[in-house]
């Protein structure tokens, strides 16, 4: 849930704390209920509603694959709405069963809730597109009101599942559109190679009706987040570094996991060739000139290579240095006599280190950052500096 914040449709972890009993997550209020609960009230929805909610939930399943995890229990009473508005975002929760995958790993572990099980799960052999059945099956529920493969017991809807009849005959399925039928045909496939992507589900002409779901392309948060870093001046990318060697190992696991991916050769570096390479994995289509400028934004030190806490820094999301705590320790990182302020000699020491030594852009971050222009940087300017365009983090500092 660390690993996955920021995302609309997915619950925010807060924060986790242990007692002598349990660990408590506290996590975003959604006061809204269980979207089960709200199927049962309905009966089914219609089409443009179905739609909807399909695709944010479509949306989680593309968030969780392009940042390298599988949920593993999707299912309506993981679902929870953010308020009790009838058009409430929908947010993904209950992640105890989702895991870190590669692509091409295959996983054994029998786990999930029986209706919503893809065929290979029961062979004991799956990976990421278990995921898309279970949503697949969500929709069905959705149009329907019903489940596509039911039993009295386990063991009669796992037969259910293998034997694959989807039952498109029965009411209220005549008056459904061929198109939904369509879609729920591909997302419920036997076989997993031949089941549509994350990406595919929401560019299928039923869900991009009304032209709500468009062509562009889908949002990648770990490219979202290079850009949003490139975009940065060289100080604030140096503190997010500072920061990020502080992170715990649990804030930075997922992270940890996509670096190791894209640095094939095992060298502890990502070289352009395996950025460019990891980015295509991904999803996305960056061109090359494109992943040339993440290359030099994220290549903090200047060496031509990205290593491990330059690729966090660049891809953490920007609440991981909400915490005062933080945004103190790396103030005084570089506030070396402790005179509470950043003198422009230190901002010069601290930007020469990673090889910025050039007179006219330390001139223009201090120009930026100085904005009582006394010639040197204090705390709220340096808060200031570190929450300009983060609108999450605005207005939203802590006080010890």
């Amino acid at each position: 849930m660390y690993h996955l914040t920021g995302h609309r449709n997915i619950v925010e972890l807060e924060t986790a704390c242990e007692d002598r009993r349990s660990v408590n997550l506290i996590m975003e209020l959604c006061a809204g209920g269980e979207l089960f609960d709200r199927i049962l009230a309905k009966g089914h929805y219609s089409e443009k509603e179905a739609a909807n909610l399909c695709r944010q939930i479509v949306t989680v399943v593309h968030n969780c694959h392009s940042m390298g995890v599988m949920h593993r229990d999707l299912k309506p009473e993981n679902f929870l709405f953010l308020s009790k508005d009838e058009d409430s975002p929908l947010k993904a929760t209950d992640f105890g069963l989702s895991t870190f995958f590669k692509p091409g790993e295959v996983f054994n572990d029998f786990v999930g809730t029986a209706f919503y099980m893809a065929p290979e799960v029961l062979h004991w052999r799956y990976g990421p597109e278990a995921d898309i059945w279970s949503a697949g099956v969500i929709l069905y529920v959705l149009l329907s009101g019903s489940p596509p493969f039911y039993g009295e017991t386990e063991k009669s809807i796992f037969k259910s599942i293998l034997q694959g009849n989807i039952n498109f005959l029965s009411d209220p399925w005549p008056s459904v559109s061929d198109s939904a039928k369509d879609l729920l045909s591909k997302m419920l496939r036997q076989d997993p190679k031949e089941r549509l992507s994350a990406s595919e589900v929401l560019n299928h002409l039923w869900m991009r009706e009304d032209g709500d779901a468009s062509d562009k392309p889908l949002d990648v948060a770990v490219l979202t987040r290079m850009k949003q870093f490139r975009a940065m001046n060289k100080f604030k990318k140096v503190a997010l570094k500072v920061i990020a060697e502080n992170l715990s190992e649990e804030e930075i696991v997922g992270l940890k996991e996509m670096f190791k991916l894209m640095d094939t050769d095992n060298s502890r570096t990502i070289t352009f060739d395996e950025l460019k390479a990891g980015l295509c994995k991904l999803g996305t289509n960056v061109s090359e000139s494109e992943v040339r400028l993440l290359m030099e934004a994220t290549d903090i030190d200047g060496n031509g290579t990205i290593d491990y806490v330059e690729f966090i820094t660049a891809t953490m999301h920007m609440n991981r240095m909400e915490k005062e705590k933080r945004l103190y320790t790396a103030f005084q990182h570089f506030d070396k006599d402790n005179s509470g302020y950043i003198t422009m000699e230190e901002l010069k020491q601290a930007l020469q280190k990673y090889n910025t030594r050039d007179e006219k852009t330390i001139n223009e971050i201090l120009a930026e950052v100085d904005t009582d222009k006394d010639g040197r940087i204090n705390y709220d300017e340096f808060v200031a500096m570190m929450r300009k365009g983060n609108p999450e983090l605005v207005g939203n500092r802590l006080h010890t």
